[in-house]
């Protein structure tokens, strides 16, 4: 059985504790987190269903004020764990590192931090051969993510050449107040790092993007153009995205308008946080232009990450040392894609 740690109780740990306590071949030994936060505070109301650990010295007196039992520091919890699913802000992982090394524990971190901070850029469906026994993995941006899933999906069965993508980017995650009210969108200089990051996971593909942050909370929304290296239809191409498990076809015409029409469904399926793991694929945005094939995804940010960091775990342990058995695991504890053979 792996022991699991998470640092950093946020909209990704959190939905990370839930992922690994899923897996009956891990066990999630506790997370940590700095301050009796919402999410600390309701994990609290929960009825503490994972130990929690003290992330910063010093603030011992936090928790004991709250009420919120700790059962020891973040480098107690290192100690007793194979490895640690660093969940904390942008350049905290890097730090953690150093204890990570001190204790000669693996760790993978998320796609926040620099690539330099692992030996791996790491994806469960790319590239799981190049992520089995290294110590530290770090796991590409919730964008790139379900982007690099579709552009697996497709290279795997006929070839990709090139894709040039467009990402409507959500300005913050729900509840967020630190980005400010907006009524605008704002263009960032292209290429997006998801393209340049997509090249260094599939090198083969030659890829370039644009990114429109937009002042909605639910969702990302990204239109890929792609050319194929054997001619494909619309109608093959969803059948290819049939039969992937972290990928679904919705339509337009049943309801599946767009991002909020998914989170909708999510919470009508009871999933937690109204959280999907998988990407949608829109079918009435699938378009052809000579070779070229368009359509349009939706990416759940909160979410879409928390199986690829499954699949990290299982390179780095060495759980299993072929990509689909590993991916299949994965899958299977998660319930992905419990709806393809509905």
């Amino acid at each position: 059985m792996i022991k699991v740690g998470v640092a950093g109780y946020g909209v990704i740990g959190q939905r990370l504790a839930d992922g690994v306590a899923l897996q009956r071949d891990m066990e999630l030994v506790g997370v940590a987190d700095v301050s009796p936060t919402l999410a600390v505070r309701a994990l609290k109301e929960k009825g503490m269903p994972y130990n929690l650990y003290n992330a910063m010295a010093g603030n011992e007196g936090l928790f004991k004020e709250a009420e919120i039992p700790i059962s020891g520091t973040l480098e107690d919890l290192i100690q007793k764990c194979d490895v640690i699913l660093d969940a904390t802000s942008a350049g905290i992982g890097a730090k953690n590192k150093e204890l990570y090394k001190k204790y000669n524990k693996k760790a993978i971190f998320q796609g926040g931090e620099n690539n330099d901070v692992a030996d791996v850029f790491f994806h469960g469906y790319a590239n799981y051969e190049k992520g089995i026994g290294k110590q530290f993995l770090k796991l590409t941006s919730c964008n790139t993510t379900g982007l690099i899933r579709a552009v697996d999906c497709i290279d795997r069965k006929v070839g990709v050449k090139k894709v040039a993508i467009t990402i409507i980017r959500r300005v913050a995650d729900p509840g967020d107040y630190h980005r400010g009210l907006t009524n605008a969108l704002q263009v960032d200089k292209a290429p997006s790092h998801q393209a340049l990051d997509l090249m260094t996971i599939m090198p083969h593909v030659d890829a370039t993007g644009i990114l429109v942050h937009t002042p909605v909370t639910h969702g990302h929304i990204i239109t890929v153009v792609a050319t194929p290296k054997e001619d494909i239809s619309k109608e093959e191409l969803l059948d290819i995205f049939s039969q992937h498990p972290r990928i679904r076809n919705v339509r337009l015409a049943d309801g599946f308008l767009g991002n909020a029409s998914l989170f909708r469904y999510a919470r009508d399926l009871g999933n937690p946080r109204g959280d999907m793991y998988e990407i949608a694929v829109f079918e009435e945005s699938v378009v052809k232009s000579g070779k070229d094939i368009m359509f349009a995804i939706n990416i759940p940010q909160e979410a879409v990450v928390i199986p690829e960091n499954i699949d990290a775990i299982r390179a780095a342990m060495e759980m299993q040392r072929d990509r689909i058995e590993a991916v299949t695991e994965t899958n299977k504890y998660l319930g992905l894609g419990k709806w393809m053979s509905k």
